[in-house]
């Protein structure tokens, strides 16, 4: 939790507390991987193919779990940060690409990323009410605030890829003139020449994004991943033959 890749995860956590304490037998590790795919489907997103079954780790997590959205990087530009990143877990420029494409959900905020001016209470157009950015077009939206990369930031399509985007000039969300985030780690994705084919195949195809990206969210759920029983557990719904 203390790790800065977690920042405002804690309210997460309040969310799922109570499963914790009705399934006491399930690791934390397992509840917050199993909200995390449920969201995703319920936003309108793939069935994620999971398997369950993980040991909570004792200590915190000693690396970079998440590319550095902002230069400097030590690899010297946005291509290479995120490859240096994902590819230590074993992931190539297409599943990079793909899950990429999970920046379709949610926002940033000032209190907590640092890569935008929007904070708690302070946002655009698309993360202040009357928007409604909800896959079930139903008003509400929690907390009213931060800078979202797409208008309907709690809908899981391909938006994330066929939304005209302008270049940062400073690489910050304030730069932002149409109110949507577009960082450099974004914008790379469109233009270097191992990631574009696949932000050009997602823009065209969100059937191919998500396919990819279930596959690409459940092996990056289990990177590290101990297991209390050798192969995990899989759900009924989702035979072994899948993997």
């Amino acid at each position: 939790m203390a790790h800065g890749g977690n920042a405002g995860l804690a309210k997460v956590i309040k969310f799922l507390e109570p499963f914790k304490k009705k399934y006491s037998i399930l690791s934390w590790a397992d509840i917050i991987q199993m909200a995390g795919a449920v969201a995703v489907e319920n936003a309108g997103g793939p069935k994620i193919p999971m398997r369950y079954g993980r040991v909570d780790g004792d200590k915190p997590a000693d690396s970079e779990i998440l590319p550095g959205a902002l230069p400097p990087w030590k690899e010297g530009g946005a291509a290479a940060h995120i490859r240096a990143v994902f590819g230590r877990m074993g992931f190539g420029d297409r599943e990079i690409v793909a899950l990429s494409g999970a920046h379709t959900l949610g926002r940033a905020f000032k209190e907590r990323s640092g890569t935008v001016e929007q904070g708690y209470g302070t946002g655009t157009k698309y993360t202040m009410a009357p928007a409604c950015p909800r896959f079930d077009k139903q008003p509400g939206f929690g907390m009213a605030g931060g800078m979202s990369w797409t208008p309907n930031w709690l809908t899981f399509d391909n938006s994330y890829f066929t939304l005209p985007r302008p270049v940062p000039q400073g690489g910050a969300g304030k730069d932002m003139k149409d109110e949507l985030l577009w960082l450099p780690t974004d914008a790379v994705l469109a233009t270097d020449p191992g990631f574009a084919p696949y932000f050009k195949l997602y823009a065209a195809s969100q059937d191919a994004f998500f396919q990819d990206y279930a596959e690409a969210h459940r092996r990056l759920s289990e990177v590290g991943s101990k297991w209390a029983v050798p192969g995990g557990i899989m759900l009924p719904e989702y035979p072994k033959s899948r993997l």
